[in-house]
C-alpha cells in the first residue's frame, strides 16, 4: 500500500468544497482508520450538474485506486441515484472489475443500513424541490422500499449549510406527523449540518434516522471487519447490526 493505517484507509470523494461533513465522518470513525479525501466541486445542484461529473468521478476512483486505499467512496447521493438503484448497481460493479477495489456510494450504504435496521416504509426529507425528489424516491422503491414521501425544503443549493438544525428538526417533525407509518427516516445530503439532531430525532419520533454520515461510518466499519459503538447518533452506530 502506497498509504496505509492499521484498521485500514477509505478514499473518498467529496461532491462539493463544503466544510463539516468531511470533518463529522473522521471525528466519528474508530482509530486506526485513515482517510483520503478528493473533491469534484460541484457547485449548482442541478440534476444536469450531477449528471455531467460521472467521468470525473471515475478518474477520482483511477487515483484513489493507484494509491492502494482499502475502500473507495464516491460520496453524494444525487449522481448516482439519478441512474437508479440497478443502473448504480451495474456502474459500481463495472469499477470495481477495472479497478480491483470494494467501492460503495452514499445510497449503498442508507439502503444497506435500512435493510439492517429491518425496515420497510420510509419517509424521505431532501433540501431539494421538484421533480428530483421523485427520482430519489424511485431509487428506494427499485431498492425494495415502500416510500410514503420524499419531501424537500425549499432552499437554494449554496445556502444549504447556512440552515439550523432546529428549523430542519421543526421540518422533519412536520412531514413525520403528516406520515407517521413511516418506520424509519431517511434524510439525504450532508449540506445540512445536522447530525447532532439525528438522536433527538430518534429519541422524540421513536423511529430510526438514516443520516449520511453515520451510515457511512458503520459502512466503512463493516467493509473493514471493524465493530466500534457509538452512541449519540443513532441506532445504526449505537447498535452495529
Amino acid at each position: 500500500m502506497v498509504f496505509s493505517s492499521w484498521r485500514g484507509v477509505v478514499g473518498v470523494i467529496k461532491p462539493t468544497y463544503r466544510p463539516g461533513s468531511l470533518e463529522e465522518f473522521i471525528r466519528l470513525l474508530p482509530e486506526g482508520i485513515g482517510v483520503i479525501p478528493l473533491y469534484l466541486g460541484i457547485k449548482r445542484g442541478t440534476e444536469e450538474e450531477f449528471a455531467s461529473v460521472l467521468d470525473v468521478v471515475k478518474r477520482k476512483v483511477a487515483k484513489l485506486a493507484a494509491l492502494e486505499v482499502d475502500l473507495i467512496h464516491p460520496e453524494g447521493a444525487p449522481p448516482f441515484m439519478l441512474l437508479g438503484y440497478e443502473g448504480e448497481r451495474r456502474l459500481i460493479d463495472e469499477w470495481e472489475r477495472e479497478f480491483g477495489k470494494t467501492i460503495f456510494t452514499s445510497g449503498m450504504s442508507q439502503v444497506e443500513a435500512l435493510r439492517a435496521l429491518g425496515v420497510k416504509k420510509i419517509l424521505g426529507l431532501t433540501y431539494f424541490t421538484g421533480g428530483i425528489n421523485e427520482k430519489y424516491a424511485r431509487y428506494f422503491r427499485e431498492a425494495g422500499f415502500a416510500v410514503l414521501a420524499m419531501e424537500g425544503m425549499s432552499v437554494p443549493f449554496a445556502e444549504v449549510g447556512h440552515l439550523s438544525p432546529f428549523e430542519v428538526y421543526a421540518f422533519v417533525k412536520k412531514q413525520f406527523l403528516r406520515y407517521s407509518e413511516a418506520e424509519a427516516l431517511y434524510l439525504l445530503g450532508t449540506g445540512w449540518r445536522i447530525l447532532d439532531i439525528v438522536q433527538v430525532l430518534e429519541d422524540d419520533l421513536e423511529v430510526p434516522v438514516i443520516h449520511p454520515v453515520p451510515a457511512r461510518v458503520w459502512a466503512v466499519q463493516k467493509r473493514l471487519r471493524v465493530k466500534k459503538r457509538i452512541l449519540g447518533y443513532g441506532r445504526l452506530l449505537a447498535d452495529m447490526p
